[in-house]
């Protein structure tokens, strides 16, 4: 019995006809949650990022050579606003992981771009970022891990 069970009991014997497995599901969603949070969290701070700052990171890595994208592409890829995508790459060019160029034919028109510092900090980080992602869900087996993402993948279609 977990702490989430012991809610449901008492919800269970205080209202018995209340439909609760819902509430258990999010209660457990949301307790993974702050675990997950908390690990992945102080691996970012281990090596001076926010959470914010590794994803930004993480996208100009992903999106291929020569690492770089434009504000609007990051914003696009990240599902922030403009303000919040404007503080982190402020951030990250003050700690010279990123640059961003401004274009010779239209000076309004940026591009931001992985520093070959900020590349070899994602090159690395980026491995330990998986591992500790491993390391979080190792109580599952392949299968497991497989049929959660299929039914996550669902849930979220109800959203997006």
């Amino acid at each position: 019995m977990d702490a989430i069970d012991r809610v449901i009991r008492q919800w269970d014997e205080e209202i018995p006809e209340l439909e609760t497995q819902s509430m258990a599901l999010l209660g457990r969603l949301a307790r993974l949650y702050k675990h997950m949070e908390t690990d992945i969290t102080a691996l970012h701070r281990s090596y001076g990022l926010t959470t914010g700052e590794f994803d930004v990171l993480a996208t100009l890595k992903r999106s291929g050579a020569p690492y770089q994208l434009t504000p609007s592409a990051l914003i696009e890829s990240m599902m922030l606003t403009s303000g919040a995508m404007t503080n982190r790459i402020d951030k990250l060019e003050s700690k010279a992981l990123i640059s961003r160029t401004h274009s010779e034919q239209d000076r309004r028109s940026v591009t931001v771009e992985l520093t070959s510092k900020g590349l070899e900090l994602i090159n690395e980080l980026i491995f330990e970022h998986v591992n500790t992602q491993k390391r979080l869900t190792q109580s599952l087996d392949k299968s497991q891990v497989t049929g959660l993402n299929q039914l996550m993948k669902q849930w979220l279609s109800q959203f997006e």
